[in-house]
């Protein structure tokens, strides 16, 4: 029996050596299923799928290695034997001194000097012996373990050797994100959610490529981060929430928690300080801020526009700074929102004379400037980003400018818009989006006059006036940001519904181990779990 010290085999150019080299294997040689790669359902769809009609063998002999010394890839490395052990229970060894010549091999390559389309891009290999992914960066080979992941069978199949094995169907995937931000928004002032809340729907996310979770951190029913400067807005204005519950909000040890949780998921949190308008509850903290002439009142409903900053203040913009500077502090992400939107309670002059001043606090920070599609109608730098969710004139505007775009359009994007009318949360103000309309849009041509190179990307928002628990957030998000995802990652000519419609139908294994609380649309046929009827064998 050969053994051979893997990294120096890959260094020294042999890697197609140890796949084929004859000796005494460690059981019999398993004739695997024929089985199609390209069939298989995964979210997002990828570029391009080769199929080869065979199965790679994922069993107890399986090894994970990495080709790069750089500590990032093992960290991706780790996770993938982690997400393998929750859904197997095989627990592989990663990067061991010494494999088996004739064990199966995952192997996460870096290939920096390849012309890659983008640093997300990947390139998965699976022969019956080997599975490699090619990548530029660890970033990449997150988001390709992601495929990995979905290609795993739920259960074993039992009947192809003494032990349990999990086949893979063979064959080589090529892909890259259509759009470099992919993102969903979670509303945590109108009502809190937990760290363990947050981190549980960036779990969800990341396995199907979303790379950026928004927070929106404060607004008149509750300022939900801790500013050491400035300590009651969360004694204060953290006190409540719609419906007059607890509140609550995250202490910067949170925050910071929250941040590094997601940055090993390869996901940004942008932090959002919603201003001049929807400020109620920082201002209900210190009086000073207020530009309405009342004296403010906590707030527990969801009326909105009746709140401003005086943004004719120079103490105001003392308190912005200081708010921008801690959280930028310890957001290591480039991007820092302001918000902006419905700020009926300002004048326009105010308004537009405000915003060009904070663009500027926020460039002091070293962070460039997202703010809802009115921020555009400011004389703001080119730089700087408006994410249309109401206006086409607004977004056009922006376009104008040299800004480029977020598309959140609410009648398409907006996950607090309820699916239909026996929808049990959610709103329609804006429209109700059942799962079809969710998907069927086209985010390069929605608005006309903005070319594709103009958009960052694609984001959902949640808002939780009517949500307050993690279930109910699942509940709303969940089918339909799955199908964000793709609209976000997949080129335009590999989309379409007949098809996502299955695959997305066949999502209920991985949302029944997660405990997902979805929302089983009758325009779905949903697939049941094998994991549960096997469970039900067994008893």
């Amino acid at each position: 029996m050969i053994k051979m010290n893997f990294r120096k085999a890959a260094t020294l150019g042999v890697l197609g050596i140890i796949f084929s080299i004859g000796c005494e294997a460690p059981q019999k040689e398993i004739a695997m299923p024929e089985t199609d790669l390209s069939s298989e359902n995964l979210i997002p769809m990828p570029s391009k799928i080769i199929a080869t009609n065979s199965g790679f063998r994922l069993d107890q002999f399986t090894r994970i290695e990495t080709s790069s010394d750089d500590e990032s890839f093992q960290v991706v490395a780790t996770y993938l034997t982690e997400k393998i052990a929750e859904k197997t229970g095989l627990r592989l060894e990663t990067n061991a001194r010494e494999v088996e010549t004739t064990d199966p091999v995952i192997y996460l390559l870096q290939e920096e000097n390849k012309q890659w389309l983008n640093e997300e891009a990947y390139i998965l290999s699976i022969k019956k012996d080997s599975l490699i992914l090619e990548v530029p960066t660890a970033k990449a080979a997150f988001r390709g373990i992601q495929t990995i992941r979905q290609l795993i069978p739920e259960i074993s199949n039992d009947t192809l050797s003494e032990h349990s094995i999990w086949p893979i169907s063979t064959g080589t995937i090529e892909d890259h994100p259509n759009f470099e931000y992919r993102g969903s928004m979670l509303d945590v002032a109108r009502h809190f959610f937990s760290v363990e809340d947050v981190k549980k729907y960036i779990d969800l996310l990341a396995y199907y490529k979303i790379n950026v979770l928004h927070l929106h951190l404060s607004d008149d029913q509750g300022w939900r981060i801790e500013i050491k400067s400035w300590p009651k807005l969360t004694e204060i204005g953290g006190s409540t929430e719609v419906g007059g519950e607890a509140g609550g909000f995250f202490t910067q040890e949170d925050y910071k928690e929250i941040v590094a949780y997601a940055k090993v998921r390869y996901m940004m949190i942008v932090p959002e300080i919603d201003m001049p308008g929807h400020t109620n509850a920082a201002s209900v903290s210190y009086p000073f801020l207020d530009g309405t002439g009342k004296t403010p009142q906590l707030y527990q409903g969801t009326r909105v526009g009746f709140s401003t900053f005086n943004t004719r203040k120079d103490t105001v913009y003392s308190f912005i700074d200081d708010v921008v500077r801690e959280i930028s502090a310890i957001s290591p992400g480039p991007y820092f929102h302001i918000g902006g939107d419905e700020s009926h309670a300002t004048s326009k002059a105010d308004y537009l004379y405000f915003v060009n001043r904070v663009e500027k606090i926020v460039q002091k920070h070293g962070k460039q400037l997202i703010g809802w599609d009115e921020v555009a109608q400011a004389d703001l730098d080119s730089s700087s980003i408006a994410q249309f969710w109401d206006s086409e004139r607004n977004a056009k505007m922006a376009i104008q400018k040299g800004m480029k775009v977020i598309l959140s359009p609410a009648k398409k994007t907006y996950l607090d818009m309820q699916y239909d009318t026996l929808s049990k949360h959610g709103l329609h103000w804006a429209a109700y989006i059942p799962v079809d309309t969710a998907y069927i849009w086209t985010p390069e041509t929605y608005v006309e006059q903005i070319p594709k190179d103009m958009i960052l990307g694609v984001e959902a928002p949640l808002w939780s006036e009517t949500i307050s628990n993690i279930e109910e957030l699942e509940y709303l998000a969940f089918p339909r940001v799955i199908g964000y995802s793709e609209l976000s990652w997949t080129l335009e000519e590999n989309r379409d519904w007949e098809n996502f419609r299955v695959r997305l139908a066949n999502q209920t294994p991985f949302l029944d181990m997660m405990n997902v609380k979805y929302y089983p649309s009758p325009r779905i046929d949903w697939v049941k779990s094998n994991r549960a009827y096997k469970e039900i064998l067994k008893d």
